[in-house]
This record gives structure tokens, C-alpha cells and sequence, in this order.
């Protein structure tokens, strides 16, 4: 018996650190799951079956999902109605109250402010409308308290962020006119830095576990991204992730994100990457400002899987790379009351309101042991399943005094 506790300690001290070092994430920016709910609308798996909970359905072992993000905006009444019918109803409230249930449904939550009322992108970094009139240096400190502010109520309210993204695809910096940037220019990086520094400041004050996430959508370009990165250390900015949108359609094939991901962990090693964003078509694909990659994944449920597939080869190939999120994964056309449009890029086809064969593959970016059940005593009958050792070698039998791993399950023979 000291023999067997002693093999399953070993075993155990081994397991437990790999397993720290490989830890994953795989979830979607699900912000609109309130809505979604609010307005009556039911999610169906594959088979057409009400899966209930949504957020106990995408942590079970079928989708097998551990993470969500939800974006923040600071007062999403002051967006004009067209953004308002595009899904911007996140306050302060609301993100608070889908965040607790995120994190009581035993995922990881990453919070994602906007610093904007309304949508924040390349396109427009438009500042709050109550924040208009003051200075730069009024706004880095409005900044912080703002952060903090913020992240005391989450927290207080039970949805502490594990990860947290300092602005939305800033690229192009944020709070514009004054906060504007770009990679190969050094006009207003002051500025943007003071702004950014007041936000981690404020992150690290409430949440100091939380990841802090600095987010670009240039992916396509491959030299900007790494010179905006060298331009945020180069600035003094406190953070732990690089944080990439990645839509094939606007930022280039996978070829081009494998050899992005291989710079980013050339040039800045001690970072971790994080797709906070992905999706692809699976109907209707809009001819005008994006590249056609129908010929490689066709514009059906089953080429939006197979993306998908392609998409974790190429992550799983780079170990700097420890998250993928699927963005606005909960459209569900069942609720055309919530958006004035379909995207067609989630994973709950519109039509017929049954989840797209995408969702189940999302899954596989996660190691397998990261999946596994809890430790099983008794070796039950498994007969005609592979036995693999927790080095992942294969066994022929399990011998007594061994944990392995069977059918994606750990088991321990005494």
C-alpha cells in the first residue's frame, strides 16, 4: 500500500506542474448571452436538443469550453441606435451580473474594455461622451479611476477577471484625436502610454492575478505588429499578453499567422499569445472588403469546421499561444429581436437554430490532458480502448501501482 501511495504522489508532482505550464483556454466572446435570453431565445446542440444552460452546456465535456469574454463600454445609452442594434448594451451592470455566472459555471472570464460608449476598432476609437472635454492628462487619470472603479464592482459583484484587455483592437491607439497611433510614427505614443499605464496600474491595484492583454488587429501585417509590440515596451507598458484578432477573410491565411506567431515568440519570449478573436462564415459570405477562401473552406457549417480545425493545427504548433476565443459564437437567428442583421459567422446556425459542427471542434486546441477526469481507483472494464501512460505512451495493460490515461480519462490501479 506504501508502495502504490507513494507511485501516485510521484505520479501526481510530476502531472501537476506540466500541467500548470500547458494550461489553455478556449471559450467566445459570448456578450450578448443576456440578450439572447432576454428576448426568449432557447440554444439547440446538433441533434436539435435544448441544451438548457448555456453556459453549464459549453463547460461540459461535449463542447468542453473553460473560458468567456465579455466586452465592457461605459455607457452603451449613449450609442446611436444603430450600434445599440448591433449588440452594444454592455454596461457595468450587465457585465457584472453575466460575469458571476461565467465564473459560478467554473470558467475563466476575461473582461474586455472598450473605452468608448459604443464600438471601439481600428476604424474609430471614439472617447466616452462624458469624457469629451477633458485634456490628456485629465484623461489618463480618468482612465484609472474609471479601471478601478470598474473592477471593484466586478469584483465585489463576483465576476473577478482573469484576464483583462486594456482597450479593443488598438492599433491605432485609443481615445482619439489625442490618443492616436500608429507603428512606424512616434507622434502621440506619449500620450497613448500614459493612458495605457493608468489602465494596467489600475488592473494591477484591484486584480493583481489577472493577466493584462495589450490587443491589436494586424495580423495581416506582419512587420507592424512586432514594431507596434517594440513600441509598447519600448513605452514602459506593464503587460503579460499579446492579444491578436484573426479573421482569415481580413487578415490573410494561415501560412501568415504561423510566421506572425513565430516572431512574436522570437521577439518577445516572455509573452504569451492569445487570439481573443476568430470566426468564419458558414452561409452568405459578403462579396465586398475581404479575401475569398471559399476554395479552401467552402461558405457551409462543414467548411466553417474545417477552418476551425486548420486554424488550432497552426496554434497548437506554437507553444507562446495559450488561448482561442471564438467572437459573437451565441447568434442565434431565433432572436432577431437582439441584432437588426445576421453575421452568420457563430456557431448556432440561424436557420435552423441547431449548433454548426464548429463548436465541437474548438475543443481540440486544448491538450488532452487538460480535459481529463478526475483521478478513477478502480479499473473498471475498457476493453478494446488504448491505454497511454501520462508521458503518452502507449500500454498494453495497466500494471498495478499506475496512473494513465483512458478514453481521454485518468485512472489510477492499485
Amino acid at each position: 500500500m506504501r508502495t502504490a501511495i507513494l507511485t501516485l504522489a510521484v505520479a501526481c508532482a510530476i502531472l501537476l506542474p506540466r500541467l500548470a505550464h500547458a494550461q489553455k483556454y478556449v471559450g467566445g466572446d459570448i456578450s450578448l448571452l443576456t440578450a439572447y435570453e432576454q428576448a426568449g431565445v432557447s440554444f439547440r446542440d446538433r441533434d436539435g436538443k435544448s441544451v438548457g444552460n448555456l453556459l453549464t452546456y459549453l463547460h461540459s465535456e461535449a463542447v468542453g469550453w473553460n473560458a468567456q469574454r465579455v466586452r465592457l463600454f461605459v455607457d452603451p445609452s449613449k450609442a446611436s441606435d444603430e450600434d445599440r442594434r448591433s449588440g452594444v448594451c454592455q454596461d457595468l451592470e450587465y457585465v457584472a451580473a453575466l460575469g458571476k455566472r461565467i465564473k459560478e459555471a467554473g470558467q475563466r472570464l476575461m473582461i474586455d474594455f472598450h473605452y468608448s460608449d459604443t464600438w471601439a476598432d481600428p476604424g474609430k476609437q471614439f472617447k466616452p461622451q462624458s469624457w469629451t472635454s477633458a485634456t490628456p492628462e485629465e484623461l489618463a487619470d480618468t482612465v484609472f479611476r474609471y479601471t478601478k472603479r470598474s473592477l471593484e464592482y466586478l469584483t465585489s459583484h463576483g465576476a473577478t477577471p482573469d484576464f483583462i484587455q486594456t482597450g479593443n483592437e488598438i492599433s491605432f491607439g485609443m481615445l482619439w484625436p489625442e490618443g492616436k497611433v500608429d507603428a512606424y510614427h512616434d507622434a502621440n505614443w506619449t500620450t497613448l502610454a500614459s493612458y495605457l499605464k493608468s489602465a494596467v496600474r489600475a488592473c494591477r491595484e484591484v486584480c493583481p492575478a489577472a493577466g493584462i492583454i495589450i490587443h491589436t488587429e494586424q495580423a495581416k501585417n506582419i512587420t507592424t505588429t512586432v514594431n507596434y509590440y517594440d513600441r509598447i515596451n519600448a513605452s514602459g507598458i506593464d503587460y503579460d499578453i499579446i492579444g491578436l484578432s484573426y479573421y482569415p477573410f481580413w487578415h490573410g491565411d494561415l501560412d501568415n499567422l504561423d510566421h506572425l506567431l513565430t516572431q512574436l515568440a522570437t521577439r518577445f519570449p516572455s509573452k504569451k499569445v492569445q487570439i481573443v478573436e476568430t470566426a468564419y462564415y458558414y452561409q452568405y459570405q459578403p462579396t465586398d472588403g475581404i479575401t475569398d477562401f471559399s476554395g479552401v473552406w467552402p461558405v457551409s457549417p462543414d467548411g466553417q469546421a474545417a477552418f476551425t480545425r486548420s486554424l488550432i493545427d497552426v496554434l497548437n504548433r506554437h507553444d507562446n499561444v495559450n488561448a482561442l476565443y471564438w467572437w459573437f459564437p451565441e447568434e442565434n437567428g431565433k432572436g432577431n429581436s437582439v441584432i437588426g442583421s445576421w453575421i452568420n459567422r457563430g456557431l448556432w446556425n440561424n436557420n435552423t437554430g441547431r449548433a454548426n459542427p464548429a463548436l465541437y471542434e474548438l475543443k481540440r486546441f486544448l491538450p488532452v490532458a487538460q480535459g481529463i477526469a478526475p483521478v478513477q481507483r478502480k479499473d473498471s472494464n475498457r476493453e478494446g480502448k488504448k491505454r497511454f501512460t501520462l508521458n503518452g505512451q502507449s500500454l498494453n495493460s495497466a500494471p498495478h501501482g499506475s496512473i494513465y490515461i483512458c478514453g481521454g480519462k485518468k485512472f489510477a490501479v492499485r
